[in-house]
């Protein structure tokens, strides 16, 4: 499965951020919520036009986008 499938950008919903595809559920919103401990079944509770693909795609996507940029942190100071 490609994330391409479930995720869309569009000027005029969410101001081009990356949503779910025919709804105005960022993918930001579908990771913030599985970072803070979330799990798929209590988000798709939350949200119900998601499905567990689509929460799937919003990981594959950052995963993608995890690959093609570097954010530097700082040094840790470990060796």
């Amino acid at each position: 499965m490609g994330w391409q499938e479930h995720i869309s950008t569009d000027l005029q919903v969410c101001h081009g951020k990356p949503c779910i595809k025919g709804t105005r559920i960022m993918v930001s919103v579908v990771l913030d919520n599985l970072a803070a401990g979330r799990t798929p079944e209590q988000i798709l509770a939350d949200y119900p036009t998601l499905t567990r693909e689509s929460i799937a795609a919003a990981i594959a996507y950052a995963a993608d986008l995890a690959r093609d940029r570097v954010v530097h942190l700082p040094d840790s100071g470990a060796a």
